[in-house]
C-alpha cells in the first residue's frame, strides 16, 4: 500500500489536518492507497503557492512558446509511462484496462492540443470612430481551482490542466476522493518537464473539507468544475461571494433515438454502448433509449440478445467490457435505482447484483422496457449499467420525449433519412449531438450542455478561452488636448 501526500510548490507535502484515508480497489474492496484529508489549511497553502506562481517569479515572464513546449513535454511522459497509469486507473476506479489505454492516450492527445495551443491565441484590433488604435488582449485569468471526478480520473485532469497551463494561469486542482492516485502519480514529473513550483498544486479530501474552502478562496479567480448538478448548484452559489469566473460540466440523462430506418445492427450496437461503456459511470451515458414503435420489439430483442454477451471480470483482464462501479456508495446508489425500476418498468434483462463475484462492486448490466418518461430511472441520473428504453410514435413525439428533462448534456439520433435527422439536431435542446454514432469525443470540439447540464465549454479552442481574460487597450494618436473643458 502506497502513501501519498499533497502536492504543494513542487513538493510532496502532509496535511495541516493530520488524518488520513484509504483508497480501494473496488474489483476486490482491498486497500490500495492512503492519501491526506485536506483541509482548509492545505488549501490555503496550496492557493498562496498558486498566487505567488501567477505573480511573481518565473511563471509570468514564460512565454506562450515556452509554456507550449512543458506541456508538449508532459504529454510526451503520460505516453511514455501510458502502462503504469493505465493499470494504476483500472485497479483504482474499476475501469477494464482496454478502457483504461485508451483514457490515457486520450489524456495526453489533450495535453498535445493545447501545448499547440498556446502560441495561438491572439486579439485584435478594433475599428473605432476616432483618431486611436483600440487592442483587444487575451490575459490569463489567474488561479484556477478546479474540481474533478471519479469516473475518468486522468483524462478529467488534463481536460482541466492542459487549457490552464497553455493559457498561462496556475492551478490547484482536487482530484475526486475516491480515485486520486494517477492524479497524483503525474506530478511526479511536473519538475521534470518544467513547471515551475506553484504552477500546479495537487490536494486530496473531500467535497465538505477541502472542495468547498477552494471555491470560496478569496485568492482563486476562477473554478471549475465536473460533477453531479447538486454539487454545482452549490458551487455556484459559493462562488457568487467573491464573483469568480465558473464552468460546469454536470450531469446528463442524454437520449438516445432511434427510428425505424435506423441500421438495426448499428443501431443496437450504438444502444449498448451508449449506457453500458465505463459501467454506465458516464455523465454523457444515452441512458434514455427512445425506440419507434415499428421496430421496437424487434430491437429490444436484438439489444436483450447482444447485452447478454457482455463479459464482466477483473478490470485488468484484457477480454472484460464490464468492470465494477467505482465504490460501495455508487455501488448501492445503482442498485437502488435496479429496485425502483421493477416498480415502474418492466425488466428485460439483469436487475441485480452480479452473481459471479464473492467480492467486488459489481452489477449486471439491466435493461427495462416499456418505461414512461415520468419514471424515476427516465428522469434520474443514474450513472450506472441502467437503461430505460421508452416508445415513441413519429418525429414530434420522439422530441417531445427527448426534451422532457432538466438536462441537456448529449443526445444522438439514428436514422438514414438526412432530412430528418437534420431536423431533429435543430430541435434538440443539448450541447452535444451524434448522428449515427454515440459517445464520440474529440479535444478538438467544444464539450458542455444546456440546462441543469451546466455551462461554459471545455475542449476545442473554447477550451482555452474559459481560463482567459479579455482586455480592451486604447490608445490616442491626437496629440491635441480632449478640451472638455
Amino acid at each position: 500500500m502506497k502513501r501519498y501526500q499533497n502536492f504543494i510548490n513542487g513538493e510532496w507535502a502532509e496535511s495541516h489536518r493530520g488524518p488520513r484515508f484509504p483508497v480501494f480497489d473496488p474489483s476486490t474492496e482491498e486497500v490500495i492507497a492512503e492519501v491526506p484529508d485536506s483541509g482548509a489549511q492545505d488549501v490555503d497553502r496550496a492557493v498562496r503557492a498558486a498566487r505567488a506562481a501567477f505573480d511573481s517569479g518565473p511563471w509570468p515572464q514564460t512565454t506562450a512558446q515556452e509554456r507550449g513546449r512543458i506541456v508538449f513535454r508532459l504529454a510526451e511522459r503520460l505516453r511514455k509511462e501510458s502502462t503504469l497509469l493505465a493499470e494504476l486507473e483500472s485497479r483504482n476506479c474499476g475501469k477494464p484496462i482496454v478502457e483504461a489505454e485508451y483514457d490515457i492516450a486520450d489524456a495526453a492527445t489533450c495535453f498535445e492540443y493545447y501545448g499547440g495551443l498556446a502560441t495561438k491565441v491572439t486579439g485584435h484590433v478594433n475599428p473605432v470612430p476616432d483618431n486611436a488604435l483600440s487592442l483587444t488582449l487575451k490575459e490569463p485569468v489567474g488561479v484556477a481551482g478546479q474540481i474533478i471526478p471519479w469516473n475518468y480520473p486522468l483524462l478529467m485532469a488534463a481536460w482541466k490542466l492542459a487549457p490552464a497551463i497553455a493559457a498561462g494561469c496556475t492551478c490547484v486542482l482536487k482530484p475526486a476522493e475516491q480515485t486520486p492516485l494517477t492524479t497524483l502519480e503525474m506530478a511526479n514529473w511536473f519538475g521534470d518537464v518544467g513547471l515551475p513550483p506553484g504552477v500546479v498544486n495537487i490536494i486530496t479530501g473531500f467535497g465538505e473539507t477541502a472542495g468547498a474552502p477552494l471555491v470560496e478562496h478569496p485568492e482563486v479567480n476562477k473554478v471549475a468544475f465536473t460533477g453531479s448538478a447538486e454539487v454545482g448548484k452549490k458551487i455556484v452559489k459559493m462562488a457568487a461571494e467573491t464573483v469568480k469566473r465558473v464552468t460546469l460540466e454536470l450531469g446528463g440523462k442524454s437520449p438516445n433515438i432511434f427510428f425505424a430506418d435506423a441500421n438495426l445492427e448499428a443501431a443496437t450496437d450504438g444502444a449498448l454502448f451508449g449506457v453500458f461503456i465505463n459501467q454506465g459511470e458516464v455523465c454523457s451515458a444515452g441512458s434514455r433509449i427512445l425506440v419507434e414503435r415499428a421496430i421496437y420489439p424487434r430491437f429490444l430483442e436484438m439489444m436483450t440478445a447482444k447485452a447478454k454477451r457482455i463479459r464482466l471480470g477483473p478490470p485488468l483482464a484484457r477480454e472484460t467490457k464490464m468492470g465494477p462501479l467505482v465504490s460501495k456508495a455508487q455501488f448501492e446508489r445503482v442498485r437502488s435505482y435496479q429496485e425502483v425500476g421493477k416498480k415502474e418498468a418492466k425488466l428485460a434483462l439483469g436487475g441485480g447484483r452480479a452473481g459471479d463475484f464473492a467480492r467486488g462492486y459489481y452489477v449486471e448490466p439491466t435493461i427495462f422496457h416499456d418505461v414512461p418518461n415520468s419514471a424515476r430511472i427516465a428522469r434520474e441520473e443514474i450513472f450506472g449499467p441502467v437503461a430505460a428504453v421508452i416508445p415513441f410514435e413519429g418525429e414530434a413525439d420522439a422530441l417531445r420525449i427527448a426534451n422532457d428533462s432538466p438536462y441537456g448534456l448529449a443526445a444522438a439520433v439514428w436514422s438514414r433519412d438526412i432530412y430528418r435527422a437534420l431536423r431533429v439536431v435543430k430541435a434538440l435542446r443539448a450541447g452535444i449531438v451524434w448522428v449515427n454514432h454515440m459517445q464520440p469525443t474529440y479535444v478538438e470540439a467544444p464539450w458542455g450542455g444546456y440546462k441543469q447540464s451546466g455551462f461554459g465549454r471545455e475542449l476545442g479552442p473554447g477550451g482555452i478561452e474559459e481560463y482567459l481574460e479579455t482586455k480592451q487597450v486604447h490608445i490616442n494618436l491626437n496629440e491635441q488636448p480632449i478640451g472638455w473643458y
